[in-house]
Protein backbone atom coordinates (compact mmCIF):
# COMPACT_ATOMS: atom_id res chain seq x y z
CA UNK A 1 0.00 0.00 0.00
CA UNK A 2 1.51 3.00 -0.57
CA UNK A 3 0.79 6.59 0.89
CA UNK A 4 2.86 11.44 1.57
CA UNK A 5 6.26 10.70 -0.85
CA UNK A 6 9.34 12.44 1.42
CA UNK A 7 9.41 15.98 1.45
CA UNK A 8 5.67 16.31 -0.10
CA UNK A 9 3.03 18.43 1.92
CA UNK A 10 1.42 15.87 4.79
CA UNK A 11 -2.19 16.20 2.82
CA UNK A 12 -0.48 14.08 0.30
CA UNK A 13 -1.69 10.65 1.01
CA UNK A 14 1.05 8.49 -0.97
CA UNK A 15 4.19 7.27 1.26
CA UNK A 16 5.85 4.50 0.23
CA UNK A 17 6.06 2.18 3.51
CA UNK A 18 8.56 0.48 4.94
CA UNK A 19 10.50 2.18 2.22
CA UNK A 20 13.43 3.23 4.76
CA UNK A 21 13.62 -0.71 5.56
CA UNK A 22 13.46 -1.69 1.88
CA UNK A 23 16.29 0.57 0.92
CA UNK A 24 18.25 -0.79 4.12
CA UNK A 25 17.92 -4.05 3.23
CA UNK A 26 18.75 -4.57 -0.17
CA UNK A 27 21.78 -1.90 0.12
CA UNK A 28 23.57 -1.55 -2.22
CA UNK A 29 20.96 -0.74 -4.97
CA UNK A 30 22.03 -0.41 -8.23
CA UNK A 31 21.59 -2.01 -11.67
CA UNK A 32 17.66 -2.55 -13.17
CA UNK A 33 14.98 -3.09 -10.52
CA UNK A 34 11.22 -3.15 -11.79
CA UNK A 35 8.23 -1.57 -8.89
CA UNK A 36 5.74 -3.97 -9.50
CA UNK A 37 2.76 -1.96 -7.75
CA UNK A 38 4.36 1.69 -9.10
CA UNK A 39 1.62 3.29 -7.89
CA UNK A 40 1.73 7.08 -7.19
CA UNK A 41 5.66 6.10 -7.55
CA UNK A 42 7.24 6.15 -4.10
CA UNK A 43 8.98 3.06 -4.38
CA UNK A 44 10.28 3.88 -8.25
CA UNK A 45 11.64 7.69 -7.48
CA UNK A 46 13.28 6.11 -4.01
CA UNK A 47 15.34 3.04 -5.83
CA UNK A 48 16.40 5.56 -8.65
CA UNK A 49 17.50 7.69 -5.66
CA UNK A 50 18.83 5.31 -3.99
CA UNK A 51 21.37 3.93 -6.68
CA UNK A 52 19.16 1.85 -9.14
CA UNK A 53 20.87 2.57 -12.76
CA UNK A 54 17.20 2.03 -13.97
CA UNK A 55 13.69 1.41 -12.88
CA UNK A 56 10.55 -0.54 -14.44
CA UNK A 57 7.39 0.62 -12.90
CA UNK A 58 4.67 -1.52 -13.72
CA UNK A 59 0.69 -1.15 -12.59
CA UNK A 60 -2.12 -2.91 -13.70
CA UNK A 61 -3.92 1.07 -12.86
CA UNK A 62 -4.20 3.06 -15.98
CA UNK A 63 -4.70 5.65 -13.80
CA UNK A 64 -1.36 4.99 -11.64
CA UNK A 65 0.31 4.88 -15.44
CA UNK A 66 -1.52 8.75 -16.09
CA UNK A 67 -0.23 9.98 -13.33
CA UNK A 68 3.17 9.04 -13.44
CA UNK A 69 3.72 10.09 -16.87
CA UNK A 70 3.59 13.94 -15.04
CA UNK A 71 6.75 13.17 -13.15
CA UNK A 72 8.20 10.43 -15.62
CA UNK A 73 9.84 12.54 -18.21
CA UNK A 74 12.27 13.93 -15.25
CA UNK A 75 14.43 10.28 -15.17
CA UNK A 76 14.38 9.88 -19.05
CA UNK A 77 15.65 6.73 -19.82
CA UNK A 78 16.38 5.54 -16.36
CA UNK A 79 12.49 5.38 -15.49
CA UNK A 80 10.34 2.70 -18.06
CA UNK A 81 6.43 3.12 -17.18
CA UNK A 82 4.47 -0.64 -18.00
CA UNK A 83 0.76 -1.23 -18.18
CA UNK A 84 0.66 -4.90 -16.71
CA UNK A 85 0.25 -7.82 -13.95
CA UNK A 86 2.80 -8.05 -11.79
CA UNK A 87 2.33 -11.87 -12.52
CA UNK A 88 3.95 -11.05 -16.28
CA UNK A 89 6.98 -9.08 -14.52
CA UNK A 90 9.80 -11.09 -16.52
CA UNK A 91 7.92 -10.92 -19.61
CA UNK A 92 7.24 -7.06 -19.17
CA UNK A 93 10.75 -6.75 -17.97
CA UNK A 94 12.23 -8.38 -20.84
CA UNK A 95 15.72 -8.85 -19.48
CA UNK A 96 17.21 -9.78 -16.05
CA UNK A 97 16.98 -8.31 -13.39
CA UNK A 98 19.31 -6.85 -9.97
CA UNK A 99 15.81 -6.22 -7.94
CA UNK A 100 12.13 -6.69 -7.56
CA UNK A 101 9.31 -4.55 -4.89
CA UNK A 102 6.62 -5.93 -4.53
CA UNK A 103 4.13 -3.83 -2.70
CA UNK A 104 0.80 -5.74 -2.39
CA UNK A 105 -2.78 -5.11 -1.74
CA UNK A 106 -4.82 -1.76 -2.47
CA UNK A 107 -3.30 1.24 -2.35
CA UNK A 108 -4.19 4.70 -1.13
CA UNK A 109 -4.51 6.59 -3.67
CA UNK A 110 -7.55 4.06 -4.75
CA UNK A 111 -8.71 3.44 -1.09
CA UNK A 112 -9.44 7.49 -1.08
CA UNK A 113 -11.38 8.22 -4.47
CA UNK A 114 -15.02 7.46 -3.78
CA UNK A 115 -15.53 6.33 -7.63
CA UNK A 116 -13.23 3.45 -7.39
CA UNK A 117 -15.52 1.42 -4.77
CA UNK A 118 -12.93 0.42 -2.65
CA UNK A 119 -14.03 2.03 0.32
CA UNK A 120 -16.80 2.24 3.11
CA UNK A 121 -15.64 5.76 4.17
CA UNK A 122 -17.41 7.50 1.30
CA UNK A 123 -20.11 6.45 -0.69
CA UNK A 124 -19.29 5.40 -4.50
CA UNK A 125 -20.29 2.85 -6.63
CA UNK A 126 -19.09 -0.61 -6.14
CA UNK A 127 -16.10 -1.41 -8.08
CA UNK A 128 -12.84 -2.24 -6.88
CA UNK A 129 -11.40 -3.32 -10.02
CA UNK A 130 -7.46 -2.16 -10.09
CA UNK A 131 -7.31 -2.53 -13.55
CA UNK A 132 -10.96 -0.78 -14.11
CA UNK A 133 -11.66 -3.79 -16.73
CA UNK A 134 -13.70 -6.98 -15.97
CA UNK A 135 -16.16 -7.90 -13.34
CA UNK A 136 -16.79 -5.48 -10.79
CA UNK A 137 -17.49 -6.30 -7.56
CA UNK A 138 -21.54 -5.20 -8.31
CA UNK A 139 -20.95 -7.98 -10.55
CA UNK A 140 -19.60 -10.60 -8.55
CA UNK A 141 -21.87 -9.31 -5.03
CA UNK A 142 -25.17 -9.58 -7.35
CA UNK A 143 -24.55 -12.67 -9.09
CA UNK A 144 -22.17 -15.32 -7.36
CA UNK A 145 -24.21 -17.98 -5.62
CA UNK A 146 -24.65 -18.24 -2.01
CA UNK A 147 -22.04 -20.70 -1.11
CA UNK A 148 -19.41 -19.14 -3.30
CA UNK A 149 -19.86 -15.18 -1.76
CA UNK A 150 -19.83 -17.26 1.72
CA UNK A 151 -16.65 -19.18 1.06
CA UNK A 152 -15.06 -16.01 -0.19
CA UNK A 153 -15.82 -14.31 2.90
CA UNK A 154 -14.25 -16.73 5.08
CA UNK A 155 -11.41 -17.78 2.76
CA UNK A 156 -10.26 -14.57 1.68
CA UNK A 157 -11.44 -12.17 4.65
CA UNK A 158 -10.95 -14.69 7.57
CA UNK A 159 -15.21 -13.74 8.75
CA UNK A 160 -16.30 -16.19 10.80
CA UNK A 161 -19.97 -14.63 9.74
CA UNK A 162 -19.61 -15.47 6.36
CA UNK A 163 -22.41 -17.65 5.80
CA UNK A 164 -25.17 -15.47 7.78
CA UNK A 165 -23.36 -12.38 5.38
CA UNK A 166 -23.61 -14.17 2.28
CA UNK A 167 -27.37 -15.25 3.27
CA UNK A 168 -27.95 -11.51 4.06
CA UNK A 169 -26.49 -10.20 0.47
CA UNK A 170 -28.59 -12.53 -1.38
CA UNK A 171 -31.39 -11.37 0.17
CA UNK A 172 -31.00 -8.02 0.07
CA UNK A 173 -30.48 -7.91 -3.97
CA UNK A 174 -33.19 -9.89 -4.41
CA UNK A 175 -35.10 -6.70 -3.50
CA UNK A 176 -33.21 -4.56 -5.39
CA UNK A 177 -29.26 -4.72 -6.80
CA UNK A 178 -26.51 -4.07 -4.49
CA UNK A 179 -25.14 -0.84 -6.21
CA UNK A 180 -22.97 1.28 -3.94
CA UNK A 181 -20.24 0.96 -1.07
CA UNK A 182 -22.22 2.41 1.72
CA UNK A 183 -25.42 -0.12 0.93
CA UNK A 184 -23.02 -3.15 0.97
CA UNK A 185 -21.35 -2.23 4.37
CA UNK A 186 -24.29 -1.38 5.76
CA UNK A 187 -26.06 -4.87 5.41
CA UNK A 188 -22.60 -6.55 6.61
CA UNK A 189 -22.80 -4.51 9.81
CA UNK A 190 -26.40 -5.41 10.08
CA UNK A 191 -24.77 -9.15 10.20
CA UNK A 192 -22.45 -8.20 13.18
CA UNK A 193 -22.29 -6.85 16.90
CA UNK A 194 -21.54 -3.30 17.00
CA UNK A 195 -18.13 -2.62 17.16
CA UNK A 196 -16.22 -1.29 20.26
CA UNK A 197 -14.51 1.65 20.57
CA UNK A 198 -10.80 1.15 18.74
CA UNK A 199 -12.49 -1.66 16.73
CA UNK A 200 -12.17 -1.94 12.71
CA UNK A 201 -15.95 -1.35 10.56
CA UNK A 202 -17.39 -4.21 10.81
CA UNK A 203 -17.48 -4.17 6.75
CA UNK A 204 -13.72 -4.37 6.44
CA UNK A 205 -13.41 -8.06 6.51
CA UNK A 206 -15.98 -8.46 3.95
CA UNK A 207 -14.81 -5.79 1.72
CA UNK A 208 -11.27 -7.17 2.08
CA UNK A 209 -12.25 -10.50 0.75
CA UNK A 210 -14.64 -8.96 -2.03
CA UNK A 211 -11.65 -6.52 -3.17
CA UNK A 212 -9.13 -9.61 -3.67
CA UNK A 213 -11.87 -12.00 -5.08
CA UNK A 214 -12.39 -9.63 -7.43
CA UNK A 215 -8.85 -8.80 -8.09
CA UNK A 216 -7.68 -12.48 -8.06
CA UNK A 217 -5.14 -11.29 -5.83
CA UNK A 218 -3.92 -14.03 -4.06
CA UNK A 219 -3.34 -15.81 -7.80
CA UNK A 220 -1.63 -12.81 -8.83
CA UNK A 221 1.20 -13.39 -6.13
CA UNK A 222 1.39 -16.57 -6.52
CA UNK A 223 2.37 -16.20 -10.04
CA UNK A 224 4.05 -12.97 -9.18
CA UNK A 225 6.69 -14.46 -7.23
CA UNK A 226 7.18 -17.33 -9.17
CA UNK A 227 7.96 -14.55 -12.29
CA UNK A 228 10.45 -12.85 -10.11
CA UNK A 229 12.18 -15.93 -9.45
CA UNK A 230 12.33 -16.30 -12.87
CA UNK A 231 13.19 -13.11 -13.97
CA UNK A 232 16.52 -12.30 -10.97
CA UNK A 233 19.51 -12.56 -11.55
CA UNK A 234 21.74 -14.39 -9.29
CA UNK A 235 22.45 -12.40 -6.45
CA UNK A 236 19.37 -10.30 -7.39
CA UNK A 237 16.77 -9.21 -4.87
CA UNK A 238 13.38 -9.83 -4.21
CA UNK A 239 11.40 -7.36 -1.52
CA UNK A 240 7.63 -8.10 -0.33
CA UNK A 241 5.54 -5.84 1.24
CA UNK A 242 2.34 -7.16 2.91
CA UNK A 243 -0.45 -5.78 4.62
CA UNK A 244 -2.47 -8.92 6.33
CA UNK A 245 -2.31 -12.12 7.78
CA UNK A 246 -3.43 -13.92 4.46
CA UNK A 247 -0.36 -12.42 1.96
CA UNK A 248 1.89 -12.51 4.42
CA UNK A 249 1.43 -15.91 5.17
CA UNK A 250 1.64 -16.82 1.62
CA UNK A 251 4.68 -14.73 0.91
CA UNK A 252 6.50 -16.28 3.95
CA UNK A 253 5.92 -20.22 2.71
CA UNK A 254 7.07 -19.06 -0.78
CA UNK A 255 10.11 -18.02 1.00
CA UNK A 256 10.68 -21.06 3.07
CA UNK A 257 10.07 -23.29 -0.18
CA UNK A 258 11.99 -21.30 -1.91
CA UNK A 259 15.35 -21.12 0.62
CA UNK A 260 15.06 -24.90 1.95
CA UNK A 261 13.58 -24.16 5.46
CA UNK A 262 9.95 -25.59 5.56
CA UNK A 263 10.08 -26.81 8.97
CA UNK A 264 9.08 -30.76 8.98
CA UNK A 265 5.88 -30.73 11.15
CA UNK A 266 5.78 -34.44 11.74
CA UNK A 267 8.87 -36.20 12.57
CA UNK A 268 8.08 -39.37 11.96
CA UNK A 269 7.65 -38.28 8.33
CA UNK A 270 10.52 -39.57 5.82
CA UNK A 271 13.08 -37.14 5.91
CA UNK A 272 12.64 -34.94 2.52
CA UNK A 273 15.46 -34.48 0.27
CA UNK A 274 18.01 -32.10 0.19
CA UNK A 275 16.57 -29.27 -1.67
CA UNK A 276 18.86 -26.85 -3.44
CA UNK A 277 17.74 -23.32 -2.31
CA UNK A 278 16.51 -20.79 -5.11
CA UNK A 279 16.70 -17.80 -2.61
CA UNK A 280 19.00 -17.11 0.92
CA UNK A 281 16.88 -15.21 2.85
CA UNK A 282 18.00 -11.81 3.46
CA UNK A 283 15.56 -10.79 6.71
CA UNK A 284 15.37 -13.83 9.18
CA UNK A 285 12.03 -12.66 10.09
CA UNK A 286 9.93 -10.15 8.52
CA UNK A 287 10.55 -6.26 9.05
CA UNK A 288 7.59 -3.96 10.72
CA UNK A 289 7.27 -0.59 10.59
CA UNK A 290 8.79 1.48 13.87
CA UNK A 291 6.67 3.55 15.66
CA UNK A 292 7.85 6.83 14.13
CA UNK A 293 6.55 5.93 10.91
CA UNK A 294 3.28 4.29 11.89
CA UNK A 295 3.01 8.10 13.42
CA UNK A 296 3.47 9.66 10.55
CA UNK A 297 1.31 6.83 8.64
CA UNK A 298 -1.10 4.86 10.38
CA UNK A 299 -1.99 2.62 7.26
CA UNK A 300 1.89 1.13 7.61
CA UNK A 301 0.45 -0.94 10.97
CA UNK A 302 0.31 -3.76 9.58
CA UNK A 303 3.01 -3.95 7.11
CA UNK A 304 5.56 -6.51 6.78
CA UNK A 305 8.62 -6.81 4.67
CA UNK A 306 10.28 -9.85 3.95
CA UNK A 307 13.53 -9.93 1.22
CA UNK A 308 15.29 -12.76 0.08
CA UNK A 309 18.09 -13.08 -2.38
CA UNK A 310 18.35 -15.39 -5.66
CA UNK A 311 20.74 -17.85 -5.75
CA UNK A 312 22.03 -19.84 -8.74
CA UNK A 313 19.94 -22.70 -8.59
CA UNK A 314 17.22 -23.12 -11.76
CA UNK A 315 13.63 -21.56 -11.29
CA UNK A 316 10.89 -23.67 -10.28
CA UNK A 317 7.19 -23.11 -10.11
CA UNK A 318 5.47 -23.70 -6.98
CA UNK A 319 1.78 -25.19 -6.94
CA UNK A 320 -1.25 -23.20 -5.64
CA UNK A 321 -1.81 -25.87 -2.60
CA UNK A 322 2.05 -25.53 -1.79
CA UNK A 323 1.59 -22.03 -0.86
CA UNK A 324 -1.18 -22.64 1.09
CA UNK A 325 -3.85 -20.34 -1.27
CA UNK A 326 -7.32 -20.38 -0.34
CA UNK A 327 -9.35 -22.56 -3.11
CA UNK A 328 -12.67 -21.49 -3.84
CA UNK A 329 -15.09 -23.73 -5.35
CA UNK A 330 -16.86 -21.94 -8.45
CA UNK A 331 -20.26 -23.18 -8.12
CA UNK A 332 -23.16 -22.41 -9.96
CA UNK A 333 -24.75 -18.82 -10.01
CA UNK A 334 -27.87 -17.70 -9.39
Amino acid sequence: MKGPLPGRPNDDPHIPVLIDAIVRECAPIHGVWLDGTLGAGGYTRELLKAGADRVIGVDRDPLALQMAAEWAGAYGDRLRLVAGTFSDLDELAGEPLDGVVLDLGVSSMQLDQAERGFSFMKDGPLDMRMSQDGPSAADLVNTADEGVLADILYHYGEERASRRIAHAIVAARAVEPITTTLRLAEIVAKCLPRPKPGQSHPATRSFQAIRIAVNTEFQELAEGLAAAERALKPGGLLAVVTFHSLEDRIVKRFFQLASGHEANANRYAPARADTTARFEMVTRKAVAPDEAEIARNPRARSAKLRVGRRTRAPAQTLAPADLGLPEIQKKGRR
